[in-house]
């Protein structure tokens, strides 16, 4: 099979099944460098969907507790 011959196989396999990337690049981490601008950036947004990550719990956490009292002292 030449190599256009593949390269038209591929296209009609992605045109009829849909596939526009490859599975494979969602499963494993990249090999690719990554610059410590982009390190320190990720792990700031890490950090900062974590603080509001327990900012929801306790939040959720405070507003049933304050339901439980409050169903409490009316019945």
């Amino acid at each position: 099979m030449s190599q256009a011959e593949y390269d038209a196989a591929v296209a009609a396999f992605i045109r009829t099944k849909g596939i526009t990337r490859c599975p494979t690049a969602c499963t494993h981490p990249t090999e690719g460098t990554v610059s410590a601008a982009d390190r320190a950036a990720l792990e700031a947004y890490a950090g900062e969907r974590e603080r509001l990550r327990r900012r929801k719990i306790a939040a959720h956490a405070q507003s049933f507790w304050t339901f439980g009292l409050t169903r409490s002292a009316n019945e």
